[in-house]
């Protein structure tokens, strides 16, 4: 497990000094790249953070495209990733910061014991909103594989919910249309159909991978079902706006580097 080890203090150095690192897929590879997550995201833990949820990535096919990868992944959200609508963003944090909208799910029950489909997981729905992820790879260059944005915890940043809170009954997820706006400028657009088909797939995947791992889904958990259009890249100062189709708005701005 050295080789875990050792990815892990790259990327968790890149992440503290802020500065990019090489690619970790030479030491992993795809089937060490979950030991290098749950490494760094437990020495976080150990460290203060608490964990929120999860967040699931390369779930749309634009995304997939643009960076190369052909299956979904995963990683952990934690309490100093969450922020509030309409909040000051710290720039400062991130590196190569890129920006994407997607459907949050904010769970009431467990997702322990499957099978799992899209019905099963709709029924452990608490509520759902529009959410902002901010993705961010300490990979230089985003020159990632499958087994690097693994490790660094599926390129996780920080996220925003937005305010309006919808159950399922309000709104299909499949059918939701998604603008995303950057200093009112629209820059990416998608469907509910984009996120692997529609989000409770997205969600149902996740049960089931998650619980294979001995990590399930549990009541509050918040789920990013992955992005409905293209990521977009943005810097300091810029200000973000996507709107979801029964879902609302939702909005941030990315503080100054200073």
């Amino acid at each position: 497990m050295n080789e875990v080890r050792t990815a892990a203090e790259r990327l968790a150095r890149a992440a503290r000094e802020k500065v990019t690192c090489a690619p970790v897929r030479d030491l992993v590879g795809d089937a060490k790249a979950y030991a290098v997550q749950q490494h760094n995201i437990a020495a976080r833990i150990a460290a203060g953070a608490g964990r929120t949820g999860r967040k699931i990535g390369l779930t749309s096919s634009a995304v997939r495209r643009q960076f190369g990868v052909d299956q979904p992944d995963f990683g952990v959200l934690l309490d100093d990733m969450a922020f509030k609508d309409g909040d000051v963003l710290p720039t400062h944090r991130l590196l190569q910061p890129r920006v994407e909208a997607e459907v949050a799910f904010v769970l009431k029950a467990d997702l322990t014991a499957g099978p799992f489909d899209e019905r099963a997981v709709a029924a452990a729905v608490g509520h759902v909103r529009a959410s902002l992820e901010v993705v961010d790879s300490r990979i230089e260059g985003w020159d990632i594989t499958f087994a690097d944005t693994v490790a660094d915890n599926a390129s996780a940043g920080l996220y925003v919910l937005g305010t309006e809170e919808r159950e399922l009954g309000e709104v299909t997820p499949a059918e939701v249309s998604m603008v995303l706006s950057v200093n009112g400028e629209e820059r990416s657009t998608g469907t509910g159909a984009d996120c692997m088909g529609d989000p409770l797939t997205a969600l149902a995947w996740l049960a089931t991978t998650a619980a294979a791992l001995g990590d399930p889904l549990r009541a509050g958990d918040v789920v990013l079902s992955g992005s409905l259009g293209p990521v977009v890249p943005v810097q300091a100062g810029d200000e973000v706006e996507a709107t979801i189709t029964g879902l609302g708005t939702v909005r941030a701005t990315f503080g100054e580097e200073s």
